[in-house]
């Protein structure tokens, strides 16, 4: 009796982004969590400098959890994602210049710019290639929290009032842009418009430090966004898993608890202290069931496929607000989206192989659509 192939599974992760120590955190769980019976992981680490690097698993499996330690390694051979001609849509990678290796589906554990973002995910659909996750235009609108917000609002769903800064107008009118952005009311958080995992993100408490805060933010991004900060708001969060017909998890909460006073990047993965998770969150039926139907329009608004997490604010007097969606959200041993899947039924090896199977249907979908007229 013959046995069906394994699928081969290429997990990209690392990245050119300030997230990349966090993407190597949550490879391993992605690589951890495939179920063997069915998939060969093929492991490609992108560094810094962009270069694709075939990895060993023992080295990502054994590695420390602790993202300041974590590292590729650099002396692997180089890897080239080779488009596939054949009708079956394959793709494969060569390695080192040596005989190419097909792979019939890539799952991108790749967080901020130039990963979560659109751009690889232009480069596989030029290659033909299935991949877990939202397409070019969902990447892109979920990792700009400014285009994020203007199609939220369009779809009256509720935000935080907000300012946009771009760097031109902050280096020739910075006077002006401090009075737009004190118009609202603090604390104020500032953030980089395109990255995630708190980096650059500061919380200002007072309107002398509003500059200083704008300034760090540019460093990570070219446009800043300027947020309404909600006194005493609770962070929930929720996870989406699926394609047209989504489903939705129970509902879960950040508890902070670290000097920074918010979920900031220390909070998340340094401070192992910093942060605790509540799940399910401590709300009504109905509150939840709110909470739960706006994760599955955020979803749809912002053009989401495969996976996602939704980020919300509830104020004291239990108004919820949507703070944004990750479409690659972190699958770190400590990340919010696998905890709430757990909660809701459905264990990592599970929740990864049902990824893969969305984007290959997606995948075939796609491939029956019509290129001429």
């Amino acid at each position: 009796m013959s046995h069906p192939r394994k699928l081969r599974v290429a997990v990209l992760f690392g990245g050119r982004s300030a997230e990349h120590e966090i993407s190597l955190l949550s490879a391993r769980n992605v690589v951890e969590a495939l179920d063997r019976d069915r998939f060969t992981p093929v492991l490609v680490g992108i560094d810094k400098n962009g270069r694709w690097l075939l990895q060993e698993e023992a080295l990502l499996l054994g590695a420390a959890r602790d993202p300041r330690l974590a590292r590729l390694n650099q002396s692997a051979p180089d890897v080239a994602l080779q488009a596939h001609p054949g009708e079956s849509g394959e793709a494969a990678l060569t390695v080192g210049g040596a005989a190419s290796q097909p792979i019939d589906v890539v799952f991108p554990v790749l967080h901020g710019p130039l990963g979560e973002d659109g751009c690889v995910q232009g480069l596989l659909e030029l290659a033909g290639v299935p991949y877990v996750g939202s397409g070019v235009l969902g990447s892109a609108v979920g990792m700009d929290k400014d285009v994020m917000k203007r199609l939220l609002k369009e779809a009256e769903l509720p935000i935080v009032p907000h300012e946009t800064v771009r760097r031109i107008g902050w280096e020739r009118a910075r006077a002006e842009v401090l009075e737009r952005c004190e118009r609202l009311a603090l604390p104020l958080f500032v953030k980089p418009a395109n990255l995630g995992s708190s980096v650059g993100v500061t919380k200002v408490k007072t309107r002398a430090a509003l500059a200083e805060a704008i300034d760090l933010a540019f460093t990570f991004d070219t446009k800043v966004v300027v947020e309404q900060g909600i006194e005493g708001a609770r962070e929930l969060e929720c996870a989406v898993l699926g394609d047209e017909e989504p489903s939705v998890s129970t509902v879960g909460e950040i508890v902070v608890d670290h000097p920074d006073g918010f979920y900031s990047y220390a909070a998340k993965y340094i401070d192992e202290h910093g942060a605790t998770t509540r799940v399910p969150a401590d709300l009504t039926e109905a509150e939840s069931r709110a909470v739960e139907l706006l994760a599955l329009r955020t979803f749809s608004v912002l053009e989401g496929s495969g996976l996602a997490r939704i980020d919300f604010f509830m104020s004291k007097d239990r108004q919820v607000y949507v703070n944004e969606i990750n479409t690659l959200p972190g699958f770190t041993a400590i990340s919010m989206y696998p905890k709430l899947w757990q909660a809701s039924g459905v264990p990592p090896r599970e929740l990864v192989a049902r990824l893969i199977d969305l984007a290959l249907a997606r995948s075939e979908r796609r491939r029956k659509l019509r290129t001429s007229t």
